[in-house]
């Protein structure tokens, strides 16, 4: 009988699993991520904050933490006109899997190119080319039919801690 449940409770995964990964959710996935990196790279807030969750959660590379999608978007209105203007982010996934039917993580590793020196807050590393290299998480979640991101964590890669080459 403990095997029969065993057996069932491990099909059942399974094929939560199986749903979960459908074509079409891992493609609106990857469009977001993409979304992401065109709107980094023109400096639209507006945009690259649109699929954050209402009550999402932000900790950005300096360990700042906000909640909610407004604190998000005033962060990156301020940080594209400050230290990250005219900078050009490249995202490459790492890792994207299903927790159920309406919830992924995926991390990528990022590199932001394009950074003046002179405008590095304290703490901040980039590599001798002037890049910063980061890991970002996200936790998607599906809400009302549409992909968001109700957590994003970035960490700076430290001097030191190999860095994976882009592709």
């Amino acid at each position: 009988m403990k095997r029969l449940m065993l057996l069932t409770g491990m099909f059942l995964l399974w094929a939560a699993k199986l749903k979960a990964q459908s074509p079409a959710d891992s493609t609106a996935i990857a469009a977001i991520l993409q979304e992401e990196a065109t709107s980094w790279n023109s400096g639209d807030a507006d945009t690259y904050s649109k699929h954050f969750a209402e009550n999402g959660t932000f900790t950005n590379i300096r360990g700042m933490f906000f909640t909610g999608h407004r604190p998000f978007l005033d962060r990156h209105k301020e940080i594209f006109k400050g230290m990250f203007h005219k900078t050009v982010l490249q995202q490459e996934l790492a890792s994207f899997r299903f927790l159920s039917p309406d919830v992924a993580l995926v991390e990528t590793l990022t590199r932001v190119s394009g950074l003046s020196q002179n405008n590095l807050p304290p703490g901040m590393h980039v590599d001798a080319q002037g890049r910063l290299h980061t890991r970002l998480l996200q936790v998607f979640q599906k809400q009302a039919g549409n992909w968001k991101v109700i957590t994003y964590h970035n960490v700076d890669i430290k001097p030191g801690v190999p860095v994976p080459a882009l592709r």
